[in-house]
Formats: C-alpha cells, structure tokens, sequence
C-alpha cells in the first residue's frame, strides 16, 4: 500500500454486478487461469457528492456513512495483458463485500487508520496490514473523485490493498528486457506461464477469509 515515489492515485471501475455476498462461492471463468485476491477497505458513502469539493481528514464523517471489507478479485491473465482493469475485475462473483457495513460516529472516523487489513487462503496469512499505510487517503480518493463524476448515497469505494497478492512485479532486468528485447506477445506469454506455475494464485476449492478490525476489537468490520 506504501511504494515509495507513487505521484498520482490509480483509479478504475468494477461493475456493479460483480458484487456478491461475502461468503458466496466464486466462479472463476473457464479462461481465467491466474485469479488474485485483493482485501480492501470499503467506504459506502452517505451524501450526494455532485461537484468537485475539498474533503478535510477530519470531514470523513460528513460525506460518508460507515466501511466495510470488500475482496477486490482480478483476472490478472485479463487485466494485465489487455490492460483493462475493468474488464479483468468485473465478472460476476469477483466483488465480495460484507458481511457487515460498520456505520461510523464522528470520533470513530478518525480511527479508520488503526484499521488492520488481513488476508488468508486456506487459513495461511497473505496479506497483513493497517489501512493507516495506504499510500492515498480516505479523503484524498473523495476528493480527487469529486473532480471526475457523480456518487449518491450508498455508493461503494474500495481503497488500497496491502502487499502479498499472488501477482509480482518482474525485477529491473527481467523488465528491462522485457521491455527491450520481447515482443508483446512473447512478454505475456510467459508473464502467464510463469503465473500459471505459481500456486499463490486462487485454485478450486480455496478458501479466502478476510477481517478488518482494530487491535482492540472496538471496531470490527466481520
């Protein structure tokens, strides 16, 4: 969530009809081969935000209703190498949210950031983090979207996500020659093979389990 020297925010969109219960099973379809998992901290909005404001730390509670846990799933053989986050993240099934939303008073708001991210697949940790650590912040995102478009009430944003997904990014000279010497062809060809043989990535019949809490329980989003 916290790579150094990133200067703008990476947004992108997930159908609405991805969405599912958080304890639905997911069809991965038949010509996804690398399916990643991504748990994120979801903001459910509480107002229309229909033009372009300046959203203060302290203001979260103002503009948002309460959070809950979204596991953003990816179709990395789709996403990557058509370079289409929306069309590699939309299937059906792949938007996981809940199982609570967790409505926040103004004092909690200003906890979100001791909010612990956690991600196992078969009861073995992927992913461990605090949402503290995301490299935008809840009201940098709102106020950056407020720029772009529309959100009402109940609208569902999903943050930053901590390391440990299944996908890694190639070293400096496997990228380099990637980039040099590779036609594109040829670079996500084996970008897919070599994911194909890393067991990381979501199989059938994996269990995914995700919690976001406080240290302290205080507040626990399931």
């Amino acid at each position: 969530m916290n790579p150094d020297h990133i200067s703008f925010n990476t947004l992108f969109t997930k159908a609405p009809s991805c969405l599912t219960s958080a304890r639905a099973d997911v069809v991965r379809p038949a010509h996804v081969k690398l399916l990643d998992y991504e748990v994120e901290l979801g903001l459910v909005m509480r107002r229309a935000l229909t033009a372009p404001v300046t959203v203060a730390p302290d203001q979260l509670h103002e503009w948002l209703a309460g959070v809950t846990i979204v596991n953003d799933l990816s179709a990395r053989d789709v996403q990557l190498p058509q370079a289409q986050f929306y069309k590699g993240k939309s299937y059906r099934g792949f938007g996981p949210a809940g199982p609570f939303l967790l409505l926040l008073n103004p004092a909690e708001w200003r906890r979100w950031p001791e909010l612990r991210l956690r991600l196992q697949v078969n009861g073995q940790p992927r992913q461990d983090g605090y949402a503290g650590d995301m490299i935008f912040k809840p009201h940098q995102t709102l106020t950056e979207l407020s720029a772009l478009h529309d959100m009402q009430p109940g609208d569902l944003i999903a943050t930053g996500t901590p390391a440990g997904c299944a996908a890694r990014a190639p070293g400096k000279l496997v990228m380099w020659i990637m980039r040099h010497l590779l036609s594109d062809a040829t670079k996500w060809r084996l970008f897919i093979g070599k994911g194909q043989r890393n067991p990381a990535y979501l199989q059938p019949s994996d269990v995914v389990t995700v919690s976001i809490r406080t240290d302290d329980g205080r507040l626990d989003l399931g």
